[in-house]
């Protein structure tokens, strides 16, 4: 007589839970932090008091996440931080343009350094993966758990926004941004911001997607341009294209300037103004 073999039950799934870097399975979550992350812990103050008990404490914390990365991506070789919607499907001309562009940076001899998430962010790390490059992804503490995308070669996940984007920053030498909503608006206007008041110099910030933006550049040239909120030739410190071969030349080309000592305010031109910056 025979009997079939008695099927051993695979281990149930556990709930899993993100703090920064660490990773938690099992047990329940905190009922004080349920539903939350640390930077709207840190932001959302819920009581008169709390903060003197809190605060100090979260400066170590916070440190503690500048030497990680720091001590993570000090060894990289040149670097371009690429951004877009996490929300782009695979099927979609926007992802297989965030591949080309990863493929062609890493080509190039380039990493590429995304927030390591999906859709575009996935695209640029699965094209510099493929093409043999360094794939870089700078996570962030969501609400909703999202786990780096698998062609990240070396990856970390921040607690605090303010951290990553210092991250995306320091290490890159250009920014090459894809379609994308608020996150990929915020970092735009962070770039620009920075290369304006002349914080980081020979930094390019290329919109990949001339159709994409068009609106937005328009009120830009309407809006802010025409009411002297921003200078004209601020203008100049973005190029808009659909040509994989402009995004590289220009990338190439402020590269070369700063190797030859030429810090430039911009990378059109621009002139140094004497006006007030905004800040």
């Amino acid at each position: 007589m025979t009997s079939e073999p008695i099927e051993q039950p695979g281990r149930r799934q556990r709930p899993t839970r993100h703090r920064g870097p660490v990773v938690l399975r099992g047990g329940e979550p905190s009922t004080t932090d349920q539903g939350t992350t640390t930077d709207q812990r840190l932001l959302d103050r819920r009581g008169p008091s709390d903060w003197v008990h809190t605060d100090p404490w979260r400066v170590l914390r916070i440190q503690s996440e500048f030497v990680e990365g720091f001590g993570l991506l000090a060894e990289l070789p040149r670097a371009v931080s690429v951004f877009g919607s996490a929300r782009t499907p695979r099927d979609h001309p926007h992802y297989a343009a965030g591949v080309a562009i990863g493929s062609a940076l890493a080509q190039a001899g380039y990493a590429v350094i995304t927030g390591g998430g999906p859709g575009a962010m996935e695209a640029a790390n699965r094209g510099a993966s493929d093409a043999g490059g360094l794939s870089v992804g700078l996570g962030i503490e969501l609400p909703f758990e999202q786990d780096l995308n698998e062609w990240v070669d070396v990856g970390i996940a921040f607690r605090y926004f303010f951290v990553r984007k210092t991250m995306f920053v320091k290490y890159a030498q250009a920014f090459v941004i894809l379609p994308g909503g608020f996150g990929t608006l915020d970092e735009l206007f962070e770039a620009l911001t920075l290369v304006q008041t002349r914080k980081v110099t020979r930094f390019p910030v290329i919109l990949f997607g001339t159709e994409y933006w068009a609106g937005l550049l328009a009120w830009i040239r309407s809006t802010l341009a025409q009411t002297g909120t921003i200078n004209a030739a601020d203008l100049d410190l973005i190029t808009v294209t659909d040509d994989i071969g402009e995004v590289m030349s220009v990338i190439q080309a402020a590269d070369s300037a700063r190797r030859a000592g030429d810090g430039g305010g911009g990378m059109q031109h621009v002139q140094v103004h004497q006006g007030p910056l905004e800040a």
